[in-house]
């Protein structure tokens, strides 16, 4: 079964193009794929098609997730579904890049595409309708390939951390600590930490403390970033 989110990137896009590309997650650069722009280039690209528009939109990028349980799939028919999904989702309209990612326990593709289109420099339309479509389309492919498809309400309002905590008993609490820490080993700075943060699809409030909300949660709740200072 897969899991889909999304969230938008409204700065640091060439870092979350560069992120998504990492060689050692996607089998040394084997499980990339792009359309309408070039990998290493598509930051500019992505900007100069948003240049054209007539309506300004204020992302630079919208990132969707699409996640598999454990062993239920291979790196290559993982890609070929995010291929499939990207797609039918954007229709051809948005330059996108897609990458598969096989560093952790569950195989998941992420797939950045310019918020504007650059056949009409319209701006895309990312509501609840898009988000139950695409999650429809995903299950869909996985019919198709043969993958388990998640019940409905299971998956209502959750995101795949969740999901995964809830099944093995485990606090989101818990789950987000571990989350911060991970991003913490890997960062180069702050912004390279919350860049992690919003990949990991937490919503980032900042304040007299940074805090984080985890999709489907109410709250906000304060995470502690050292060795990284409040900025």
């Amino acid at each position: 079964m897969a899991y889909t989110k999304n969230h938008t990137i409204d700065a640091t896009l060439k870092k979350a193009i560069d992120y998504i590309c990492n060689p050692d997650k996607t089998d040394d650069t084997l499980l990339i794929h792009s359309y309408g722009c070039s990998p290493e280039t598509a930051d500019m690209e992505f900007e100069w098609t948003r240049e054209k528009s007539t309506s300004p939109t204020p992302h630079l990028a919208r990132h969707l997730i699409q996640s598999f349980s454990p062993g239920e799939t291979t790196p290559e028919q993982a890609h070929e579904i995010g291929k499939r999904l990207a797609d039918e989702v954007l229709g051809g309209r948005f330059e996108y890049v897609l990458t598969t990612h096989i560093d952790k326990g569950h195989i998941h593709n992420h797939i950045i595409f310019n918020d504007v289109s650059f056949v009409d420099y319209k701006h895309s339309h990312v509501n609840r309708r898009w988000n139950n479509q695409t999650r429809r389309i995903s299950d869909n492919l996985c019919k198709e390939y043969g993958l388990s498809v998640i019940p409905p309400n299971e998956n209502k309002g959750k995101s795949y951390i969740e999901y995964s905590a809830a099944r093995k008993g485990t606090s989101w609490k818990v789950q987000l600590k571990a989350d911060i820490d991970k991003a913490i080993s890997r960062s180069t700075d702050f912004e390279d930490f919350l860049l992690r943060m919003e990949i990991a699809d937490y919503e980032i409030k900042r304040g007299k403390y940074i805090s984080f909300r985890a999709k489907g949660k109410e709250r906000f709740t304060r995470g502690k970033t050292e060795p990284f200072p409040k900025k």
